[in-house]
């Protein structure tokens, strides 16, 4: 095999022939996306002669492999195209219509672009050796009446059976070409010869392609089958790898080695290893976890939808159109801050708010909220304050979950909240918060506290493929429960969501006063009393979290023998808080229900709209966020005793690293438990004494609490 570097006009300057075999397809490029991506090449290279001849590099367009056939006497020389037959026929299509274009106009380009159709001179075949390209027979009555509509029809075979009202895709390829160089040439409804004249100039300078060309020994058909179904389809990730570092060429070398290898090593490297392998589920698609990155990193940096089928031909069209990077190590920088956020995000790092974050997205199913989360990560005006965005967002999804409203608007709404958050001046979570609150539809809104409690005390929550969720709606309320007097432990067992009250809770769970009665009976209050249990056994207030063995030790049990089994051999506070109900009935599971409800709205905060904004915890509608600078704060947990101080707007904690933008972030990361931040820290008052944090937000209109740095008593 030979390769030889071509352009569009070279291949098919001088004397020769290509032809289609029979059992190769027909022609199939469509409009969008295979003719418009070309025709963004060509007019890439068309900018860069206007603007910079000297700039001009040839855009690679893949390659073609072909054999040549023996000939004999006066036959013009012939290839048989062994793979690349569409770009080839395309390339026919494209000059035919620049042909047509100049002819209409009387223009000499007529006559030049002629020779790249059309053979002259001696020839065995003058009626079929003169096409450059001689197609398979359903595609050759078509596409030789474009090169030469006055041929005759006979040289072209028996016409398809399929013919008759038909547009073939030759014929619709041709006036689409023939369409945009139109417009190209039109310069206020007058042909413009120049502007004709640098477009073919581009097809000769700007555009290139591979042809390969095998020799005596080469076997054309498992060369074919090599390129077709041997080998590993590439992923976008490939092909995102390769269109990146085939524009990293020519930066020269450093130390002996070559700058390109330095930025693969640095960048892409880790991207090749086994983690960004893995599969991963979104939905009914499984792709690598790699693929998926540079989806979201797409995503949010355009601010709009990306298939991941189309991942690699919208990125290069982004960035060869917008041109979005100086040079390819920032285009690589960008990618590598992206996979640092979703590398935090596989993890699951309970410790790490993203990393958490990644945990809550699994369990929820909503990786349509990664893009937002990747640009809430990466932007550098949201910096400390990401715990905040975080909680916001999570709470937003959760409430919407326990209402049972609808996710079938997430992808749209949450990528369009980047570009929402780009224009916003100022703090840009509380923009995310504000714009979250003020949502009002089904589609969209985030349920206020009262909307949220009906639907937490009134609507079964339990089905199998929520088993995630609710295990980790219960997990957080267990951590939060745990006060300083319990030890701080870490829930590394696979629990289980079981029901208290079984579902199966007519075997050995009869309603009081109708025990005498079978299930079978009739009678109106026993009827009514069934209905009303049946409503409740799926509540909240109903379940709980149990280790397997456990789980299947007690399942359908009565109370009698079911209770202290639980109380005995678990450990989890949501637990030990059975011992207080002696009895367990509607009544109790409502009460539950209740107190579990409570600890869940210091966990996941309100939104900023209605009469309850005392309850918004970090993101109260009046903007307050720490108390001024200099204010002395601590915290005591599980026995521990942490001391912090605010500075420039955040909360420096004694001992660690990072500063918190928030009370609830600090609590959060102190603990490794979703807590309220204004509940858990204390400031120092005027009087020496300390004033719970909340207290004193809410007493901001009567400002005696905490003293600020400079006053005086």
């Amino acid at each position: 095999m030979k390769p030889y570097t071509r352009s569009i006009i070279e291949l098919f300057d001088g004397k020769k022939r290509f032809l289609i075999p029979l059992y190769q397809r027909q022609y199939a490029w469509k409009a969008q996306p295979q003719l418009e991506l070309l025709w963004e090449d060509i007019e890439r290279s068309v900018q860069r002669l206007e603007q910079d001849r000297s700039s001009l590099t040839p855009h690679f367009m893949g390659a073609i492999v072909i054999a040549q056939v023996k000939t004999f006497g006066k036959q013009v020389q012939a290839y048989e195209i062994i793979d690349g037959q569409q770009r080839l026929t395309t390339f026919q299509l494209l000059l035919a219509a620049i042909r047509d274009v100049a002819q209409a106009n009387g223009s000499k380009y007529e006559a030049e672009l002629q020779k790249y159709l059309l053979n002259d001179g001696v020839m065995e075949n003058q009626e079929v050796e003169r096409f450059k390209l001689w197609p398979s027979l359903n595609d050759r009555r078509s596409f030789i009446g474009i090169v030469d509509p006055h041929v005759d029809p006979h040289v072209l075979g028996p016409k398809p059976v399929d013919e008759d009202g038909i547009v073939r895709r030759s014929v619709a390829a041709h006036a689409y070409f023939k369409d945009k160089i139109e417009s190209h040439v039109d310069d206020n409804g007058s042909f413009d010869e120049h502007r004709l004249e640098i477009l073919f100039e581009a097809l000769k300078d700007g555009l290139a392609i591979v042809s390969i060309e095998l020799e005596g020994g080469d076997d054309p058909q498992t060369i074919f089958e090599t390129l077709n179904s041997r080998g590993v389809d590439l992923t976008p990730g490939d092909l995102m790898r390769n269109f990146i570092f085939q524009r990293a060429k020519g930066l020269g070398q450093a130390d002996h080695s070559l700058l390109v290898d330095k930025l693969y090593e640095k960048h892409w490297l880790p991207l090749d290893r086994a983690v960004w392998g893995q599969p991963a589920s979104r939905g009914r698609q499984s792709r690598q976890r790699l693929d998926w990155m540079l989806t979201d990193h797409l995503s949010m940096h355009i601010g709009d939808l990306v298939s991941v089928e189309t991942l690699f031909d919208s990125y290069r069209r982004w960035i060869l159109n917008s041109r979005p990077f100086l040079d390819v190590t920032a285009e690589l920088e960008s990618i590598s801050a992206t996979a640092a956020i979703e590398k935090r995000l596989f993890d699951q790092d309970a410790k790490d708010p993203i990393g958490n974050f990644g945990r809550f997205a699994d369990a929820f199913d909503v990786s349509t909220a990664m893009p937002l989360v990747v640009y809430l990560a990466t932007e550098e005006a949201v910096g400390a304050d990401i715990d905040r965005a975080l909680e916001a967002l999570e709470s937003y999804i959760l409430r919407r979950d326990i209402c049972g409203l609808t996710t079938k608007n997430y992808n749209r709404f949450f990528i369009g909240i980047i570009d929402r958050l780009r224009a916003a001046e100022g703090n840009k979570v509380d923009a995310l918060v504000l714009y979250l609150s003020s949502r009002q539809s089904d589609l969209d809104r985030w349920p206020d506290d009262a909307e949220w409690q009906h639907a937490w005390l009134g609507r079964d929550q339990y089905k199998g493929s929520r088993q995630p969720r609710l295990r980790y709606i219960f997990e957080a309320i267990e951590l939060a429960k745990r006060t300083a007097l319990n030890e701080d432990i870490q829930i590394r067992s696979t629990l289980s969501i079981e029901h208290i009250m079984p579902q199966k809770w007519r075997t050995n769970w009869p309603i009081p006063g109708f025990d005498h009665l079978d299930d079978s009976d009739t009678d109106p209050d026993h009827v009514a009393r069934k209905v009303a249990r049946d409503g409740v056994v799926d509540n909240l207030g109903n379940l709980t979290l149990l280790t397997g063995p456990l789980n299947s030790a007690v399942s359908n049990g009565p109370y009698s023998s079911k209770m202290p089994a639980v109380r005995a051999h678990s450990s989890l506070a949501l637990n030990r808080e059975l011992v207080e109900y002696d009895d367990w009935n509607e009544g109790t599971i409502s009460s539950r229900g209740l107190a579990l409800f409570g600890t869940a709205k210091k966990i996941w905060v309100a939104p900023t709209r209605g009469a309850d904004q005392s309850a918004v915890n970090d993101l109260a509608g009046d903007g307050v966020k720490l108390p001024p600078d200099g204010t002395e704060c601590k915290f005591t947990y599980a026995g521990v005793d942490y001391a912090g101080t605010i500075r420039e707007g955040h909360l420096v904690v004694e001992g660690v690293e990072r500063a918190f933008a928030t009370f609830s972030g600090a609590s959060k990361t102190l603990t490794r438990t979703n807590r309220n931040g204004w509940n858990d820290w204390h400031l120092r008052d005027q009087m020496g004494g300390w004033v719970l944090a909340d207290d004193w937000r809410r007493h901001l209109a009567n400002p005696v609490g905490v003293e600020s740095p400079g006053e005086t008593s």
